[in-house]
């Protein structure tokens, strides 16, 4: 999983100041995040052995001694306290992957560990994809898709939205959803926004509209989801605010599926066939085996492929070495993350 033995001692010797590190994560998000990127990090990092998974190091705890310096992504290890006693010398962990939230306890903040995240390079692909079904769903795509099928034949005109004066809804305004809104800024579209910290000054810069939860749901032609899962958004969208929905509107989430009540939704949604669900998410995910969400002709499912997929894992992995030579220069790290920010991430 990184550069051979006599690759990373020759780099040892030329640079034996560099920290000691390794890499822990699965070894397929290995090779899609950091395998390319490899013969660069070795450059930098003296790799005390070869990549580990979250499972090999609890084998072979000796390899922690002197690391200082972990690379990290998907299948991390839990940075518990047992953990943390075998890696006295860790100074920082590069997560090449979203939220930390997972991985970090107590006992990590207590040892004062420098930490950052991809996060903000896995809202990229996220953004796009939103913007790509927000365009498709103003022109009833979902709706004739499946109706072609159904009838093997052109169906009837089924009302389009279209690309302009449309009314979009971002529910929460983080990251994504400010992304996407920059993404949609060259369009002839109106921008609402439901945030409750989102204030006068911050909404009339980024020239969204705020609104109500209600008020999103009843007035916009697509309502897409990017609020983070936490104790006060689990199943905050409930079925009423699908029946504010305009008829032949649509409603996308690509956060996750908690944030829904899923059996309220369905309800509505089979009631309602001229309204559509968008779901990359679900909860659980993917759905049981006998939902609804299979068979009702107004769902569209997608098996959450909006974040990083194929090359675009590497964009994570070359912000990791950005964050390291921040980090290892005595700069602030661009994306570092403290124990309160990690408590509000998804």
């Amino acid at each position: 999983m990184e550069p051979t033995r006599s690759g990373r001692e020759n780099a040892a010797r030329e640079n034996p100041s560099k920290p000691k590190g390794l890499f822990i994560l699965d070894e397929e998000v290995f090779r899609s995040i950091y395998e390319s990127l490899s013969e660069e990090i070795a450059e930098r990092v003296e790799l005390v052995a070869e990549g580990q998974t979250a499972a090999s190091i609890v084998a072979r705890p000796e390899l922690l001694r002197d690391v200082e310096v972990i690379f990290s992504g998907w299948g991390a290890p839990i940075f518990d306290e047992a953990f943390l006693a075998k890696a006295p010398r860790l100074r920082a962990v590069f997560y090449g992957a979203g939220s930390i939230r997972p991985l970090v306890t107590r006992a990590f903040w207590e040892r004062n560990i420098s930490i950052t995240s991809a996060y903000a390079m896995n809202a990229i692909p996220v953004a796009e994809f939103t913007l790509g079904t927000i365009f498709l769903s103003l022109k009833s795509t979902w709706r004739y898709i499946a109706e072609m099928k159904r009838l093997k034949a052109s169906p009837a005109w089924i009302p389009i939205s279209g690309g302009y004066g449309s009314k979009i809804g971002l529910i929460s305004f983080g990251m994504i959803a400010r992304k996407v809104r920059e993404l949609l800024l060259p369009f002839d579209l109106e921008v609402w926004t439901y945030d409750p910290f989102l204030s006068a000054s911050q909404a009339e810069e980024a020239r969204v509209k705020r609104a109500s939860l209600d008020e999103i749901f009843q007035h916009c032609d697509v309502i897409s989801l990017h609020a983070p899962l936490l104790d006060e958004t689990a199943k905050m969208v409930r079925g009423a605010h699908f029946e504010r929905m305009k008829p032949h509107s649509t409603f996308v989430n690509t956060a996750r599926g908690a944030i829904v009540h899923e059996a309220e939704m369905i309800e509505v949604l089979a009631r309602r066939p001229e309204i559509t669900a968008f779901l990359d998410v679900t909860s659980p995910e993917p759905p049981e085996s006998d939902s609804l969400l299979y068979t009702l002709p107004n769902v569209v499912l997608t098996p959450h492929i909006a974040g990083s997929q194929g090359r675009e894992l590497q964009r994570m992995g070359r912000l990791m070495i950005d964050e390291f030579d921040l980090w290892r220069s005595g700069k602030p790290m661009r994306w570092a993350i403290t124990e309160e920010q990690s408590n509000k991430m998804a």
